[in-house]
């Protein structure tokens, strides 16, 4: 259906997505504002246009990682992801980048030592997204892990870091344990010790690999769900897919294809005619609840007073972060969500140590839920299965990789480009994501940056988030927020400005409000209403970047909403 909207603009109706866009009369100029509405058609287009080495499906943490290493070495490269980049498990995660050590109760000392290896890589190569975070472990009387036992496995643990980590382990009194954690409960407390991980934001993560990709010739475009895969001369030769913002259909060709659906990724074996499962989800919940309501100093690692599981209590600027829970789930990706029961166990074991804290659930100002991708183990609790990762191949060529854990993707990625490229009788080429900077990761000193960019902004707060977003892109940033009407908060008390949501759609492809208040910024976890009465603010902001009048910001608002429904409602 099309209408005049004004302008000399044709307004174009897909009523199976429900989006509107505002295109060029026939013989007119786009104006300048619809620059990344016009760099998304060229980018569909070009999906159509060749013959790719490449096809990862999938844009979590993993199919991006494979996409950049990909387009590193050289190989021409398609990504797609049907929702957006990191809308899955990869920003659902506990946000850290760590070594593992509870993978030692298990016995995966391999898994810790790689681990430990990729954790030390992206600490230089994205020191902005993750960085170093000491934790305080409790030891309580009676604990299923006792002083001994856990003074033995970090010294293990430092040892399969090749004591290279940002700092070894301590071990603490009791006394130096209520110094480092004041409000921890001291009833029962032998001591116990720190220890030294990394926190990153595991969206950014995902999406500066994505963009990395992109800027190395890979063609990547989100909202782009596969239907089905083409089949030519009994070999998986790319895929049929969707445009979900306009509704144009595309067939991507490649001489390669690789399945990186995390929890989906039965999904596209079966469109494969492969049978049987070859993943099984573990559901995680974290929540957020206000820091102050705790009073924790750092990061946390406890051992539940239920079952004896270990949780994390995380900073994360004014909020506590919770989680995580370790269930088998037979929920679809798509659907699964936090419970009340889910909620109650994090909180009962907050209070357990935190006495003063006495957190209800009114304090939680945000639940959320993701899918581990675990392999199938007969008869293993989630907990004890291995986070190790599996690359198959079908007999129709289709390479489907899961399993695995955030700390460890480029990793994974590597492995797989080093099969397709193999695969595509390629000579080998080296693994430049080993060495090469993620995109705003190369900055000399994180600290030096963030003082840089606050003598610009003039304002703490505002530069700390910038950079830590950013990296050394916190300028181009900075630019957005300083040009006019830039400088406007989306919520009183955050960082997040209309600034940085008109450079996310016109630098990282952010097409939806979701893309931009659940991923590219957090405000959607900050925020009680995750952002919601905000939503129609930004929508005005960012509508004319995307070409969206009245009626189309009134739908985005209402997308917005329906997203927060699956993700953060909490279910009886």
């Amino acid at each position: 259906m099309e209408s005049s909207a004004g302008g000399g603009a044709v307004e174009r109706w897909n009523g199976g997505t429900g989006w509107r866009y505002l295109d060029p009369m026939p013989g007119g100029v786009h104006s300048s504002t619809h620059a990344a509405r016009r760099t998304r058609d060229e980018r569909f287009a070009a999906l159509g246009s060749r013959v790719f080495d490449l096809l990862v499906i999938g844009g979590g943490v993993t199919g991006c990682g494979i996409a950049r290493d990909a387009a590193l070495r050289g190989l021409s490269v398609a990504l797609v992801e049907r929702e957006d980049f990191a809308s899955g498990t990869s920003s659902r995660s506990s946000r850290l980048v760590h070594g593992g050590v509870r993978y030692l109760e298990h016995g995966h000392l391999h898994l810790v030592f790689e681990s430990s290896a990729e954790r030390r890589r992206l600490l230089q190569l994205a020191p902005h997204l993750v960085r170093p975070l000491e934790f305080t472990w409790p030891v309580y009387k009676g604990a299923r892990i006792p002083a001994w036992k856990l003074n033995a496995g970090l010294t293990l643990y430092d040892a399969l870091a090749l004591f290279r980590n940002v700092g070894r382990h301590h071990r603490l009194t009791r006394d130096g344990v209520l110094a480092h954690e004041p409000m921890l409960r001291p009833d029962g407390l032998l001591g116990g010790a720190t220890y030294f991980d990394a926190a990153t934001n595991d969206a950014r993560l995902t999406l500066a690999n994505a963009v990395g990709a992109a800027e190395h010739g890979a063609i990547v475009l989100n909202h782009a769900p596969v239907e089905s895969l083409c089949i030519e001369a009994g070999r998986v030769a790319g895929a049929n897919l969707t445009d979900a913002m306009t509704g144009a259909e595309c067939a991507v060709r490649a001489r390669a294809v690789v399945n990186a659906t995390g929890p989906w990724s039965d999904e596209i074996r079966h469109m494969d005619a492969e049978t049987g499962t070859a993943v099984r989800g573990s559901k995680g919940v974290h929540i957020a609840v206000a820091r102050e309501r705790i009073g924790n100093r750092g990061a946390l690692t406890l051992l539940s007073k239920q079952d004896g599981r270990v949780l994390f209590v995380l900073p994360a600027d004014s909020d506590a972060i919770i989680g995580t829970t370790d269930t088998y789930t037979a929920s679809t990706p798509d659907a699964v969500r936090a419970d009340r029961e889910d909620v109650r166990y994090l909180l009962d074991a907050a209070n357990a140590f935190f006495p003063n804290a006495q957190l209800t659930e009114t304090d939680v100002i945000s639940a959320w839920a993701g899918i581990r991708p675990l392999l199938p183990k007969p008869g293993a609790s989630p907990g004890s299965v291995s986070r190790e990762h599996e690359i198959r191949t079908s007999a129709r060529g289709l390479i489907s990789i899961t399993g695995g854990k955030l700390t460890t993707y480029r990793l994974m990625a590597a492995q797989v480009v080093d099969l397709v490229a193999k695969q595509l009788h390629q000579r080998e080429a080296g693994e430049r994501s080993r060495s090469l900077p993620l995109p705003g990761g190369d900055i000399a000193s994180f600290d030096a940056t963030v003082a840089q960019a606050e003598r610009t902004t003039g304002d703490p707060r505002l530069a700390t988030h910038l950079v830590r977003a950013y990296g050394s892109r916190w300028v181009a940033v900075w630019s957005e927020i300083s040009s006019a009407g830039g400088d406007a908060r989306i919520v009183d008390g955050l960082p997040y400005t209309t600034g940085e949501l008109r450079y996310s759609v016109n630098n990282e492809m952010a097409c939806t409000l979701g893309d931009l208040m659940i991923r590219r910024t957090h405000l959607a976890f900050e925020t009680r209403d995750h952002g919601l009465a905000s939503a129609a603010a930004a929508a005005a902001a960012i509508g004319p970047v995307l070409g969206w009048n009245a009626a189309a910001r009134d739908r985005a608002v209402d997308a917005f909403a329906a997203e927060l429904g699956r993700m953060f409602r909490v279910d009886a």
